[in-house]
């Protein structure tokens, strides 16, 4: 695959978005004071405008409680600079983790989220000398399909459901007559999302986020116009899960837990390996009208259509959310539209497109709703590929009300103290930057050790993963 990132400097790489057509939709800026823009966020205050993505980690205890490895970074994450902390995916039910190693909220653990909350505002607070205007969350899932136990689907999708396998080792995928969640099991899942978000709240959080995106549970739903129901067909009953959950929230909390969501507006559509070029190509036959993603054009769904994204977004609002973070696609079937990259994950096909196209989809999305909604928090996505220079286009989108909060997933777990270096000397450190070489997706992959899961991090730039990473190749039973 030919090297796509080439760049010496920001005129190399203006110079390839322009080559693209992109020049509207990536735009640089050589002055990052719009990135030290406090942002308020209900009756608080966050100290400047750059966050931390949430992640899917897998390094916790089997119980769901955070490890020494989870501690490491939540410390890193806080002593970095970003004044939001948009904490990792954390189930509300085991059965709805993704892996065996993802956090989960519970009764029996709550004391060990607080500690986490506790050691992350200290290694803030000593590194930047304060704390009062440091926000952290913690972002509750629900993992639907991608359940690391067996899928649990909201509906039958047609062009999804052959994605999506109930056997890996055979490659099985989901049959026609597999089960569906019943509504019933629906308003279990909605008791136990307020629950945890009562114990997060309990725990020192200062917002929750409610996950709706890359098709876990309520993204899915979203998308759910094919089900039947309380929970499908309209736009009312296919947002109702998260409605009524907010609500919930609010009247568990007395109104004081802030609310905000990562949502999905771009589904996509699945993609698989072109075995001649090992590049990606659409997954085929998908209906025409297509009818069960969230965010796509049903007669060309290789295109996003935002409409009733944007509907939802206002009836969140509505509701009492105050913060979205905006994203796209799935990393099981369509990587390279969330999370635009240099190099595939081990298991998925090389990118189809520049990636500096995922960048633009993702900046174009985010500007659209920002400025449907002016006065709500927008955090921006699909940075991490910019590598040094996501500061710059970051920079440029808040300036120009494309954006509220620039946050970095990826990026930050090889760079976790990039804002601090910013601020320090007014640019992020080549050296150090994240490479989007997909190390920590293979990390993730790996599932033969004792407990089903090896601990996921940066290889490249972090050496505690990097001896996590010979260790799987080593003990790879097909090495």
């Amino acid at each position: 695959m030919p090297k796509h990132f080439r760049y010496r400097s920001l005129e190399d790489l203006q110079e390839d978005i322009t080559r693209l057509g992109l020049q509207d939709e990536i735009r640089i800026s050589e002055d990052l004071s719009p990135l030290w823009n406090p942002v308020s966020f209900g009756n608080r205050t966050i100290g400047n405008s750059l966050a931390i993505h949430p992640m899917e980690g897998c390094d916790g205890h089997l119980d769901g409680s955070p490890d020494e490895l989870v501690y490491r970074r939540w410390e890193r994450f806080g002593a970095g600079g970003a004044k939001l902390i948009w904490g990792e995916a954390t189930a509300v039910q085991e059965d709805a983790r993704a892996n065996t190693r993802q956090l989960w909220i519970h009764d029996d653990n709550v004391s060990d989220f607080e500690n986490l909350v506790l050691r992350t505002r200290i290694a803030h607070k000593k590194s930047i000398g304060r704390d009062d205007d440091l926000i952290v969350g913690l972002q509750l899932t629900h993992s639907g399909r991608y359940s690391y136990r067996k899928p649990l689907i909201a509906y039958h999708d047609p062009a999804v459901d052959p994605a999506t396998l109930i056997d890996k080792k055979r490659k099985i995928p989901v049959p026609p007559d597999y089960p569906i969640l019943s509504d019933g099991d629906l308003k279990r899942v909605e008791d136990a999302l307020v629950h945890a978000a009562v114990l997060a709240w309990k725990a020192g959080f200062d917002f929750v986020d409610l996950k709706q995106c890359h098709r876990y549970l309520l993204s899915e739903l979203l998308g759910a116009k094919m089900r039947e129901g309380e929970y499908g067909g309209s736009l009312e009953n296919r947002t109702r899960l998260v409605r009524n959950v907010i609500g919930r929230i609010r009247e568990a909390t007395d109104d004081q837990l802030l609310l905000a969501s990562r949502m999905n507006v771009y589904d996509g559509i699945p993609y698989k390996t072109d075995p001649d070029t090992n590049e990606g190509i659409p997954r085929e036959p998908y209906p025409i009208p297509y009818r069960s993603g969230f965010g796509v054009d049903e007669q060309s769904p290789l295109k996003e259509d935002l409409t009733e994204p944007l509907a939802v977004i206002g009836l969140l609002r509505e509701a009492g959310l105050q913060m979205i973070n905006v994203t796209m696609g799935s990393p099981y079937y369509n990587p390279h539209v969330g999370r635009p990259a240099e190099k595939a994950p081990i298991d998925a096909y090389e990118t189809p497109e520049h990636p500096l196209y995922g960048v633009a989809r993702h900046f174009r999305c985010t500007a659209a709703i920002q400025q449907a909604y002016p006065d709500l928090n927008i955090v921006g996505t699909g940075y991490s590929w910019l590598q040094q220079y996501l500061i710059n286009a970051g920079a440029a989108n808040i300036r120009d009300g494309r954006v509220t909060i620039v946050g970095s997933g990826r990026g930050a777990l090889a760079y976790p103290d990039f804002v601090k270096d910013v601020n320090d000397t007014g640019e992020m450190i080549r050296k150090k930057v994240c490479i989007t070489v997909s190390y920590c997706v293979a990390l993730m992959r790996g599932k033969h050790n004792e407990l089903g899961q090896f601990a996921s991090g940066c290889v490249p730039r972090d050496k505690m993963y990097a001896e996590i990473y010979k260790d799987m190749l080593k003990t790879a039973p097909d090495k």
